[in-house]
């Protein structure tokens, strides 16, 4: 096969910055990108949700400016016009006089213009869209990485640790509160949670996998059955999804019970499987009442002058954080405090942060590694039930 000219078009770079390399194929292919998608990255780049790739874009094709041909015409310099883009870029490519040039673009419409042009293109396949570091690090190291702590890798099919007091092989099974795991990452999620000399775990996974449940019942058994802390605090960022709801009346724990009934109910869930009666105030009679010397849910305002101690901090939807709103809430944590922070960064409500700078990702990029640390992501075939498991398999 011979030789081949791919141009690429801005909504494929987008998707996959590496796609550069993808299509040259070492050496085999051509790269050439119109001056017009140069244009329309510039912008993006104020975008707050695209701006993390496009920069990731632009470092890509700095890195690699002397295997790619720009391409541009006398109209290149014409004013940017978002309606007529695609117009630019189909009149730099003819204008080019590239020899069978191949538009790569995921966009149907600019297909059907090309063809019409006599320009041939294609979809760009094997798309493999921007992951965060918290879901390129999965926990798991490839056979090619190094040793890192509180890591696992595959040997022999099973899971085996690397504490930072040796290698482990991970045969058994957990259970915690009387929850056992439902698959193999549950299963190293609860170990991980538990394991003596881990301060802070990162749990990143799609909804449903059981994140906050798995913290909740490893929370109850720290706590209550081995008594290693006093307090279980949970620290819930107030994002509503949706037409917001407007002033709530009440004290705080009133207006936090919106935010925080499917925390009640993973409580009662809990409690049904095993007593938990020293988490509520009065068992038996009003038990969605807490007993605030043993479980406290607090807005995220209320962290700042803290000094949180002898204590499990469950943060959940960490994603909804920044970077410096992580910072001053790790840095509440004194002596004996374990730290469990969940999240998606594929679910960003915060219109503020994407799924690059939130602070679920900024700590597993820049934690990961520390004895003290470790981060896992879920997977699975089952979650939480039979219709969340079809809307994740659908990428509903």
């Amino acid at each position: 096969m011979g030789r081949k000219n791919f141009v690429l078009d801005t909504n494929v770079l987008i998707e996959n910055p590496d796609c550069i390399h993808n299509l040259r194929n070492g050496d085999e292919n051509n790269i050439f990108i119109p001056y017009h998608v140069l244009i329309e990255l510039n912008s993006l780049k104020t975008n707050p949700r695209l701006r993390h790739i496009v920069s990731r874009v632009v470092d890509t094709l700095l890195a690699n400016k002397e295997i790619i041909q720009f391409i541009q015409n006398d109209s290149s310099v014409s004013p940017f016009t978002e309606e007529v883009v695609d117009n630019f870029i189909l009149r730099e490519i003819s204008a080019a006089q590239i020899d069978s040039p191949i538009l790569v673009t995921n966009d149907k419409i600019l297909r059907l213009q090309a063809g019409l042009t006599g320009i041939d293109s294609e979809e760009l396949r094997d798309s493999r869209p921007f992951e965060s570091d918290s879901q390129r690090y999965t926990g798991f190291l490839d056979a090619t990485e190094p040793r890192m702590d509180n890591a696992f890798s595959w040997h022999e099919g099973k899971p085996m640790f690397h504490g930072t007091d040796g290698d482990e092989l991970i045969t058994y099974q957990m259970n915690v509160w009387n929850v056992k795991p439902r698959n193999v990452y549950q299963n190293l999620a609860l170990m991980l949670m538990q394991r003596e000399g881990i301060d802070l775990v990162s749990i990143q996974s799609e909804a449903g996998y059981g994140k906050t449940y798995l913290a909740l019942a490893t929370a109850l058994y720290l706590a209550l059955e081995r008594k290693l802390y006093e307090k279980i605090f949970v620290v819930k960022p107030l994002i509503e999804l949706g037409t917001k709801m407007g002033y709530l009346p009440g004290d705080v724990r009133e207006k936090m019970e919106p935010y925080v009934k499917y925390i009640q109910d993973l409580l009662l869930k809990l409690h049904g499987t095993r007593p938990a009666n020293r988490i509520f105030a009065n068992p038996g009679e009003e038990l969605l009442r807490y007993n605030p010397k043993r479980f406290e849910i607090l807005p995220l305002a209320y962290i700042r002058g803290m000094n949180i101690e002898n204590a499990i901090v469950i943060v959940d939807e960490s994603q909804n954080l920044s970077r410096t709103e992580m910072r001053a809430l790790l840095t509440r944590m004194g002596e004996n405090v374990k730290c469990f922070c969940l999240g998606d960064t594929r679910q960003v409500d915060n219109p503020y942060l994407n799924d690059s700078n939130n602070g679920l990702n900024w700590i597993v990029r820049k934690l990961k590694g520390f004895p003290n640390y470790a981060h896992i992501v879920l997977k699975g075939d089952r979650s939480r039930g039979p219709i969340t498991d079809m809307v994740l398999k659908a990428k509903l």
